[in-house]
């Protein structure tokens, strides 16, 4: 496969995962009480082991296939580690976002 059909490719799969990914959508979630550490793995597993409530839980829906938004969702969720620590601790960066 040549080099511009090769990153075509690349760049649609990783923009369908993302748009059902569970970290992304844990993000926007805002759940008082949901987990933050590893928000998204953690709600991929879940749905795997056969969650019945991930909104009640998550504050989010799970992926129509989590096992395939698992590696992405635990990748994202590592590189966003020191995010999620310090949210979990209890520190705010002070950033708002919207209109």
């Amino acid at each position: 496969m040549n080099k511009p059909v090769w990153r075509a490719v690349t760049a649609v799969l990783v923009s369908l995962t993302l748009s059902g990914c569970a970290t992304v959508r844990t993000l926007d979630a805002a759940k008082p009480g949901a987990p933050v550490v590893y928000a998204g793995t953690r709600l991929d597993w879940y749905a795997l082991q056969g969650g019945c409530c991930a909104t009640d839980r998550f504050g989010a829906e799970a992926p129509a296939y989590p096992a395939v938004d698992l590696p992405a969702s635990a990748l994202l969720d590592t590189l966003l580690l020191p995010l999620s620590l310090a949210a979990a601790m209890g520190f705010t960066l002070g950033v708002s976002g919207g209109f």
